[in-house]
């Protein structure tokens, strides 16, 4: 009966009044990380990224020949090109909205289905600027067409004005937006940054070679990195940009670059694809590759169908010149050991996700091999003694590909007795790197108290004494004099720089964990420029993680509970613990002077604790800020000090 009266009561509270209907841009205000992918600095960055790729997509189109990028310092950023301007006439559908608001206020509307006005594009889903626009405090959209100016502006999705005719102009047509993100979405602190605005311009200019792009911001936000004033225009493509980011002392023998036209899927549509990759032993490996100037940092068919193309072609060439080695060359190697950038234009791509991070299209993987294979051909019979050289490097990373496939069929347990570990590591009893992890701690002390802690099975703990040597800048011979340095490799098992590999990580979970104040702020700071600069293959394959030790211990009567930081302990004594009493406050001085149930309970357990994955948001962001902070001009610490002291509320000294 009881049974029969809840479920009564339960469907009395679920009635038609609880479906709710978004209409309009709600959906994108309430659930902004189905459009952008969240509410970070990446996602903030994206709404960047869909304004000027409309304007792209005019220069490829071959209406536009020029694209303006301005940053002002109260945190407007504008678009404009030189293309035909949004249509303002009224809309046949909505007879009574112009079609400028009806693009800026609607999903799913846009020019790009149909493939009448844009034969590529990057937008496919008419989301984009509208996207932009309920994401925004404040839009202005200037449009010069058919000699006449209009103008209307939008506040978080709302249009704010009417459609305003400004009157006739002379010498002006285009698109010009003029946004603002908006801080109940993305923050207070929120803003863009004028080096990956900069960067982005740069990329994009790089990527269709008949677009010239200006760069402008104000005066204030200009840095040695970032010019107040800077046009891109680069007629040689990709071909450029690798020349540029690579350099010609690192590659090996020359560079591999092309460009072909073909006729999309059989049906006459047009496409193309861009390449341009170089082998590079003296450099990190690293692949680049877009569709219809859209970055697609996870790859696609497109990557697939330029790999496979060069593996048979190396492949080929080396059984004709009798290197029978080449035969086991794999992608892996080949990936492994180039800088890549391939761009490709196609009809109707397919994406995966609104924010198009991998492109899906079964036949681009086709119609780019097909394209790049014979011009592989020859390329490499051009040049024998170059196309021997990279063989015989490809041949190499085979051969190490294949020693360390058969080191790691032993198993863990086997080759830990092999292994020459620091004495002080207490490692864990599981045989295989699966679910086991390894703690970095903080001084012997901390480490007593995670040996008890810990679960022995999984979890393997090493103290670090100290602060670890600050690798940047570090000469070659003390990085690797250095005994806490060793010890670290060895316990994990891995090279450092070129000879780091991913598969020979002993652990899944690379655990930093040190106490929450100043000291050891600074300590995780020196083991995450160590691994960034000389194992980065740990952050990016997601191995790395930071522990997050609570600061303060609240008891009342006999409940307890643990604060990490200053705001949850005030939030926790105002709600109070639900004891008698008042409650008692004790601030942990350190790891090591935790109890190992505490320690345990709350830094250790895996269903208690709280961990924080690191990760790399931007590559070339993260390594100028880490040479800044982190490398040997006490000048430019300095400078971020003073600008970013305001920020500060609370000081731990």
């Amino acid at each position: 009966m009881n049974d029969l009266l809840q479920a009564a009561q339960g469907e009395a509270g679920y009635d038609a009044s609880a479906i709710e209907v978004l209409e309009g841009l709600e959906p994108v205000r309430k659930r902004p990380g189905m459009y952008v992918g969240g509410t970070d600095e990446r996602a903030l960055h994206h709404l960047v990224a869909e304004v000027l790729d409309n304007s792209m997509d005019e220069a490829v189109a071959g209406h536009a020949s020029r694209i303006d990028i301005a940053l002002d310092a109260d945190g407007f950023c504008t678009i404009a090109d030189n293309g035909r301007g949004i249509p303002v006439d009224a809309h046949p559908r909505f007879p009574d909205k112009s079609a400028l608001e009806v693009i800026l206020t609607t999903l799913h509307a846009g020019g790009k289905f149909s493939g009448k006005a844009y034969q590529t594009s990057g937008g496919l889903h008419g989301v984009g600027v509208s996207v932009v626009n309920a994401l925004s405090e404040r839009v202005e959209v200037e449009v010069a067409r058919s000699k006449r100016l209009f103008a209307q502006a939008y506040e978080r999705g709302h249009p704010v004005t009417g459609l305003e005719d400004r009157g006739p102009i002379q010498n002006r047509r285009g698109t010009t937006v003029r946004f603002r993100p908006d801080p109940q979405i993305f923050g207070p602190q929120a803003g863009f940054k004028p080096a990956r605005l900069h960067k982005l311009a740069r990329s994009k200019a790089y990527l269709f070679r008949g677009v010239e792009i200006r760069w402008r911001c104000d005066p204030s936000l200009a840095t040695d990195d970032v010019p107040v004033e800077e046009t891109f225009h680069f007629p040689g493509g990709l071909e450029d940009y690798l020349k540029a980011t690579v350099g010609a002392e690192q590659m090996l023998g020359s560079l591999f670059a092309g460009r072909v036209e073909f006729a999309e899927r059989g049906d006459g549509t047009p496409g193309s694809i861009e390449w341009a990759i170089a082998w590079t032993p003296a450099r990190d490996p690293a692949t680049s590759a877009y569709c219809n100037t859209i970055p697609t940092p996870e790859g696609g068919t497109h990557v697939q169908g330029f790999w496979t193309a060069l593996v048979k072609a190396v492949r080929a060439y080396g059984e004709r010149t009798g290197v029978k080695k080449a035969k086991d060359i794999s992608r892996d190697d080949m990936a492994g050991g180039a800088a890549a950038m391939v761009s490709v234009f196609i009809a109707e791509p397919e994406f995966v996700g609104q924010t198009k991070d991998r492109l899906a299209t079964a036949d681009a993987a086709r119609l780019v091999e097909g394209a790049v294979r014979d011009r592989a051909d020859t390329w490499l019979g051009q040049d024998p003694r170059r196309a021997g050289q990279i063989v015989e490097f490809l041949v190499e990373r085979a051969d190490e590909r294949a020693r360390r496939r058969a080191e790691k069929e032993t198993s863990r347990k086997t080759a830990t007795r092999k292994l020459r570990l620091p004495g002080k590591l207490a490692d864990c009893s599981n045989a295989t790197r699966e679910g086991s992890e390894i703690f970095l701690v903080e001084g012997d002390s901390a480490g007593g108290s995670a040996k008890q802690a810990r679960d022995r099975k999984m979890q393997a703990i090493l103290p670090l004494r100290g602060k670890i040597l600050n690798v940047l800048g570090a000469a070659g011979a003390k990085l690797t004099s250095n005994q806490e340095i060793a010890d670290l490799t060895q316990a994990l098992g891995i090279g450092l720089g070129s000879r780091f590999r991913a598969d020979d990580l002993r652990y899944d979970k690379v655990i930093i964990m040190t106490d929450a104040d100043v000291d050891g702020a600074h300590i995780a700071a020196l083991l995450m420029t160590f691994f960034f600069v000389h194992a980065r293959g740990v952050i990016e394959e997601g191995h790395l993680w930071l522990a997050n030790p609570p600061l303060y211990r609240l008891s009342q009567g006999g409940k307890v509970a643990y604060a990490q930081d200053d705001e949850e302990r005030a939030a926790l004594e105002a709600k109070g613990l639900g004891g008698k009493g008042r409650i008692e406050v004790s601030r942990f001085k350190g790891l090591g002077e935790m109890m190992p149930a505490q320690l345990r309970e709350t830094t250790m357990h895996p269903e208690t604790r709280r961990l924080s994955r690191v990760t790399i948001e931007d590559l070339d962001d993260t390594g100028a800020l880490i040479e800044r902070l982190m490398g040997k001009k006490a000048e430019a610490r300095f400078a971020f000090i003073q600008s970013n002291a305001k920020f500060a509320e609370t000081l731990d000294v």
